[in-house]
């Protein structure tokens, strides 16, 4: 039913939730192929050297830290399972790789560590409902 799906995870709870939620659908449903992405705001350059490259590798150390988590999560799949680091807006990140890698199912948190902004702009999740090219599986 769904041959490519798309995991996105921030290291919350819900996307924890989202990563074994997605790990049963792709070895009940038979996917071909899972992808997790890991989508972090960009670094301002203002910070300038050696303050942006200290910040752009602790960035990486963390996102690299919730891949790992979320792997573990998802468990052994019959699939092939790709990973990607992705600096941007996460919602525009996640749309944009559902439509370049044309995925079949979007799988994501409810709720992510962003909730302050979330309250001020509307949440990660709502703007992927709202633009993805895909169905969209949003778990708590």
């Amino acid at each position: 039913m769904f041959e490519r799906i798309l995991l996105a995870v921030d290291g919350s709870d819900h996307a924890l939730n989202a990563a074994r939620m997605a790990g049963d659908l792709t070895r009940t449903g038979n996917a071909k192929q899972l992808l997790i992405v890991v989508a972090y705001d960009h670094i301002p350059s203002y910070l300038g050297e050696p303050n942006l490259q200290h910040a752009i590798n602790a960035r990486l150390k963390e996102a690299e830290k919730i891949l790992d988590a979320a792997q573990q999560a998802v468990g052994e799949v019959p699939a092939e399972v790709q990973t990607e680091l992705i600096e941007g807006s996460p919602a525009e990140a996640i749309i944009e790789v559902a439509k370049t890698r044309q995925v079949d199912l979007i799988v994501m948190g409810a709720r992510g560590l962003g909730r302050i902004v979330a309250a001020v702009f509307g949440s990660t999740s709502q703007k992927v409902v709202a633009h993805a090219p895909c169905p969209v599986l949003i778990v708590r």
